[in-house]
C-alpha cells in the first residue's frame, strides 16, 4: 500500500537498519486504532493479505492446534502487541509480545526509547553450545570412571556425531565433553557421576538434538564407568549460552514530573543494589526481566518455561539468588545497566514447524539466527527492568499500571467502544480502579448520555 501525503499516520522515523525496519521509532503508535497499526505494520515489514489475516485470527487453528498437543477441544488466545523503539547492536527491531498483563509492552518500549536516546542496546552471545546430562551411578571408583571416559573423548565424541549426522552438515555437532563427580565412591559404596556433552545446536533450541546423543552414548559411558546410567537428558541451566546485553541511558530521559534525571538514577541504583543484597527483591526483579523477556519467547514459538528455568537457576548459580540485571552510574555520569542470562532458543524446528503465529513472530523481528534472537530478548528484559525500576524510583509502580489496568476493569464492568477509554479515565483520575467502581462510573456516562 502506498503511502499518500495526505496521510497522517505515524511514521516510522528515518534511520539505518540493514536487513531489518528502517526504524523501530513509530511516535504515537499507541494513539492508532488496531487496523491502522496493522496498516503501519504491513507497509513497514512487507507483509501479506494471508499474514495480516493470521493476526486478526488468533493465528492458529483448532486443527492446527490438534497436531501440538494431546487432547485439544480449542485454542485460547493472548494479546499479541509490538515493543517499539528497540536499536541493538545498531539495529532497530519491532518485537513481537505475546503477554496478558498491562503495562509489560507499553514500558518496555518506553524504556528502549530512553536506551535508544543513549546509543541502543550492545549484546554478545556466546556460541549455541546445549548441555545433555548423561547420569552414572552404582560407579564402583569414580576417580577411575572418570579417568576412563576421558581417555575415550575423541571416540565418544565422534559417536556423538553419528547419532546427529544433519547437525553435523550444519555446521553443528559435539565439541567437548566432561564428567563430574555428584558422590563420590567410599569403600565399599559405589559413587555416582553425570557426563556433560556440549553440543553445538546451530540456530535449534536444541533439547531432542542433544537428548539423542545422550541416549546414543549413555550404554558405552556407563561401561566405561562401570556403573550404571539413568537419565539421559538435557540441563535448562544453559549456561554456556549466555546473552549479554549492556546499555547506557542519559539522565534527561529519566526524569519525571518529580524528580530530575540525577535523583532518578540514584534511585535505581539503590533498588539495584537491594535485589543485590537480598533475594526477596532479587525474586521480583528478575520476574521483572523475565515480564519482557517471556512475551517474546512465546511469540516467537519457543519455550518460556525452559528459559525461566534456566534464567532463575543461572541466577542462584553462587548459591545465593541474585539479580540477572544490575544498575550503576558510570564515571561519565549517565545511569548504566548490564544483564546476563542464559537464552536457549531457536529459530528454527519444533513449534515453528506447526505453528504460523510463530514463523510470523520471526518475521516480523527479521532475526537471521537464534544467537540474534536471544540477543533482542535478553535486550527486552533489560528494558523491562529499568521501565519498573524507573517507575518505582519516580513515580511508584502503581501510577503507570494501574492507568493501564484500568481499562480491563472497565471491559471487565461492561464498557465497550469509546465508553472503555472514559470509564479507564475517570478509575485512573480517581485512583480507585476496582470493578464496582467502574460500573458506577458507566451507569453515570450512559444516564448523561440519555439526558
Amino acid at each position: 500500500m502506498s503511502q499518500s501525503k495526505h496521510d497522517d499516520r505515524p511514521q516510522p522515523e528515518a534511520g539505518s537498519a540493514p536487513g531489518g525496519v528502517v526504524s523501530s521509532r513509530i511516535p504515537g503508535f499507541y494513539k492508532l486504532g488496531v487496523d491502522e497499526r496493522l496498516r503501519t505494520l504491513t507497509e513497514t515489514i512487507k507483509l501479506s493479505p494471508r499474514e495480516v489475516e493470521l493476526l486478526g485470527s488468533g493465528c492458529l487453528t483448532v486443527e492446527q492446534a490438534n497436531h501440538m498437543v494431546e487432547n485439544v477441544v480449542g485454542t485460547y488466545s493472548l494479546p499479541l502487541g509490538l515493543g517499539l523503539n528497540f536499536q541493538v547492536n545498531g539495529r532497530d527491531y519491532l518485537v513481537p509480545m505475546c503477554v496478558e498483563e498491562p503495562s509489560v509492552i507499553a514500558a518496555a518500549s518506553n524504556a528502549a526509547r530512553m536506551v535508544r536516546e543513549g546509543g541502543g542496546f550492545v549484546a554478545e552471545a556466546d556460541p549455541p553450545l546445549m548441555i545433555a546430562q548423561v547420569q552414572l551411578y552404582d560407579v564402583p571408583d569414580t576417580e577411575l570412571g572418570t579417568q576412563a571416559i576421558l581417555a575415550e573423548k575423541e571416540s565418544l565424541v565422534a559417536a556423538c556425531n553419528e547419532a546427529q549426522p544433519n547437525l553435523l552438515k550444519r555446521g553443528g555437532g559435539t565439541r567437548d565433553i566432561e564428567v563430574r563427580t555428584l558422590e563420590s565412591s567410599t569403600g565399599q559404596q559405589p559413587g555416582m557421576l553425570v557426563v556433560h556433552l556440549i553440543v553445538d545446536c546451530c540456530d535449534a533450541m536444541g533439547a531432542n538434538l542433544v537428548n539423542t546423543v545422550a541416549e546414543a552414548v549413555a550404554a558405552r559411558l556407563a561401561e566405561l564407568s562401570g556403573g550404571c546410567f539413568g537419565l539421559r537428558i538435557l540441563t535448562n541451566l544453559a549456561d554456556r549460552r549466555c546473552v549479554r546485553v549492556r546499555c547506557r541511558v542519559p539522565l534527561s530521559v529519566l526524569r519525571s514530573e518529580r524528580f530530575d534525571g540525577m535523583a532518578v538514577r540514584d534511585g535505581i541504583v539503590l533498588a539495584s543494589r537491594f535485589a543485590e543484597l537480598d533475594p526477596y527483591r532479587a525474586a521480583t526483579h528478575n520476574k521483572g526481566i523475565m515480564n519482557g523477556i517471556d512475551p517474546v519467547v512465546l511469540a516467537t514459538g519457543n519455550d518460556w518455561r525452559g528459559v525461566e528455568a534456566g534464567a532463575h537457576a543461572f541466577a542462584a548459580r553462587s548459591g545465593v539468588y541474585r539479580p540477572l540485571a544490575i544498575w550503576r552510574a558510570g564515571d561519565d555520569g549517565l545511569l548504566h545497566g548490564q544483564i546476563e542470562l542464559p537464552m536457549a532458543i531457536g529459530t528454527v524446528g519444533g513449534t515453528l514447524r506447526v505453528h504460523p503465529g510463530a514463523r510470523l513472530g520471526l518475521q516480523i523481528l527479521g532475526v537471521k539466527s537464534a544467537t540474534e534472537l536471544g540477543m533482542v530478548m535478553a535486550s527486552v528484559g533489560l528494558a523491562s527492568n529499568l521501565a519498573a525500576l524507573r517507575a518505582l524510583a519516580a513515580e511508584g509502580i502503581q501510577q503507570g499500571h494501574m492507568s493501564l489496568h484500568a481499562r480491563s476493569v472497565a471491559v471487565a464492568a461492561g464498557a465497550s467502544g469509546a465508553m472503555v477509554d472514559l470509564v479507564a479515565a475517570e478509575l485512573a483520575k480517581l485512583g480507585d480502579v476496582r470493578k464496582e467502581r467502574a460500573e458506577q462510573i458507566l451507569s453515570q456516562l450512559r444516564e448523561g448520555a440519555g439526558a
